[in-house]
């Protein structure tokens, strides 16, 4: 069974910095070709991608407006991603997911299979 944990939110004040993290379990990255990511849900908003890591591609994706700012990493051996915020502003509050599509799929834009409860992140101004 595929599980996935986000952890790491909170209050924050704007221009500090927080670190999410993502749990996972279920998958085996060893063999297959996987994407994993981290998206994010505003009061009023729709869901959005922040950023996402595809193996295949080598690399990650991120929203043009979060580059720079946002980093996400991988750590297989702990089967944990992370992401890196830094220079929170207000409107990066939101409710965090963390979400893979399924295993064999690398793709960062096609539809997510899993998702896990997200985190609340809250930047004060």
């Amino acid at each position: 069974e595929v599980q996935l944990q986000a952890s790491g939110g909170g209050l924050v004040q704007a221009g500090g910095s927080l670190r999410l993290s993502c749990a996972h379990s279920g998958f085996d990255f060893t063999f297959d070709e996987y994407a994993i990511g981290w998206f994010r849900q505003a009061p009023g908003k729709e869901r959005e991608v922040v950023a996402c890591f595809s193996s295949s591609a080598g690399n990650a994706y991120y929203a043009n407006s979060l580059k720079g700012r946002f980093t996400i990493s991988t750590d297989n051996a702990r089967n944990t991603v992370y992401l890196r915020m830094s220079r929170l502003r207000s409107e990066d509050t939101a409710v965090y997911y963390c979400a893979a599509p399924t295993l064999g799929d690398s793709s960062c834009l096609g539809g997510m299979a899993y998702w896990g409860k997200g985190t609340q992140v809250t930047v004060s101004s």
